[in-house]
């Protein structure tokens, strides 16, 4: 394990405050667990997040959603290139799970009792996401009831990868899964286009 860094701001302290709760979930992640996740004091934690854990996780999953907004949303919502935007989004994601920094937080928490207090802001994540890969393939020439389904395939494909990769500890599983989902979408376009 690296050594702890000092963390300074409120930022810095995202990640591992995401690690934490990804890690233990919401009721599991105690002021203690946060606290030595991020190395900061209790005190420090409420100077930060006045809000408390309530507070932390909504800074997270804002962290979550504009990261999602720039690297996937917007570019599959606006391709000129739909089969690049694809190869794009397949390329973003498995860079993101595949990094220490960030984690699919929103899947495990959609997938806890913890989750009810989030459940609007899930829905709408794995909402926008089926929806903007769908236009994007619509884009690509897939007539629109197959955009949907291949979307939302895709797009469970992927959250179900990263949790058999994790049950599994095999990163090659999650490998293979996601660029059998590239294959397929970029395959529907082809087929279609």
């Amino acid at each position: 394990m690296s050594s702890k860094r000092v963390l300074t701001d409120r930022g810095s302290a995202v990640p591992a405050l995401a690690e934490a709760f990804r890690e233990h979930g919401f009721e599991g992640a105690s002021l203690t667990v946060l606290s030595k996740a991020t190395g900061l004091g209790k005190g420090s934690l409420y100077n930060f997040f006045p809000g408390g854990k309530e507070e932390m996780m909504e800074a997270v999953l804002t962290d979550i959603d504009t990261w999602f907004e720039t690297a996937i949303f917007s570019p599959l919502e606006r391709a000129t290139d739909p089969a690049a935007a694809v190869t794009s989004m397949i390329e973003e994601v498995t860079a993101y799970f595949r990094s220490g920094r960030r984690v699919c937080l929103v899947g495990c928490i959609g997938l806890n009792a913890s989750g009810a207090a989030f459940a609007d802001r899930i829905r709408r994540y794995f909402a926008r996401w089926i929806a903007a890969l769908a236009d994007c393939l619509r884009a690509g020439g897939v007539t629109d009831p197959v955009a949907a389904q291949l979307a939302e395939e895709a797009v469970s494909g992927i959250q179900g990868a990263i949790v058999l990769a994790r049950a599994l500890g095999d990163e090659a599983a999650f490998l293979r899964i996601v660029q059998r989902q590239q294959s397929i979408l970029i395959g529907g376009m082809i087929a279609r286009g």
